[in-house]
């Protein structure tokens, strides 16, 4: 799998480098927003690793570009530990995010952990799900209402997936964090749910949760 790695620190990029390959993966380099633009343009990438301080394009910036044409994972990496910062890359469509200084093994680990969520979505033995005018096919990672395609990024899709396997049924927070996430749930972990769950209703539905109901204190349920 190829993975793309973006950040202006060189030590940085080669430190994940050598991380990534040692374990089986391919990495495209780039220094810069622009130059990764043009990787993208030129290469299948399975998942991109985005500095957030970066000269020309900031990594937001980049990520939410990204979003408008491919739907593969991004990790947000940066030096920033501020809860907005994290929530600005949720929202922009980022599917992880780690601090720096981090372990680079648990990059590693964070990376094979959205690839193999991401490549999940794949089973052929899952069924469409239809709720009302949502529909859902596991298969093909594609969400639709009324015959309009809705763009989920894949941490927001299997959200969604999960959610509707259990119409009509409470998914708890921290069920539903750990299936997505494979970590184990702790108090701050709920923030970033909420990022994903707010910006899933807006594409769902706009202003309001038709589809996906808020059980305060509980988690969340599809009826």
């Amino acid at each position: 799998m190829n993975i793309l790695v973006v950040d202006d620190e060189i030590e940085i990029a080669d430190l994940i480098e050598l991380y990534l390959t040692t374990n089986g993966y391919h990495v495209y380099k780039a220094y810069n927003g622009k130059d990764a633009l043009k990787i993208l343009e030129k290469r299948q990438i399975s998942l991109a690793i985005l500095d957030v301080m970066m000269p020309d394009i900031d990594g937001f910036t980049l990520c939410e570009t990204i979003r408008k044409q491919y739907n593969f994972p991004i990790i947000m990496v940066t030096a920033k530990v501020q809860k907005m910062d994290k929530i600005t890359g949720l929202t922009k469509g980022a599917d992880d995010y780690i601090t720096k200084p981090f372990e680079p093994l648990e990059l590693v680990a964070r990376v094979k952990a959205q690839l193999r969520r991401f490549t999940s979505y794949n089973n052929p033995k899952e069924e469409i799900i239809v709720i009302k005018d949502l529909i859902i096919n596991p298969q093909n990672h594609t969400v639709t209402i009324k015959d309009q395609t809705i763009n989920l990024t894949p941490t927001e899709f299997s959200i969604l997936l999960i959610l509707a396997k259990h119409k009509g049924t409470v998914v708890k927070t921290e069920k539903l964090f750990e299936e997505v996430w494979h970590e184990p749930y702790i108090p701050a972990s709920n923030n970033t749910i909420m990022v994903h769950i707010r910006h899933l209703r807006e594409k769902l539905n706009k202003k309001n949760d038709y589809y996906i109901k808020t059980i305060w204190g509980v988690g969340y349920e599809i009826e």
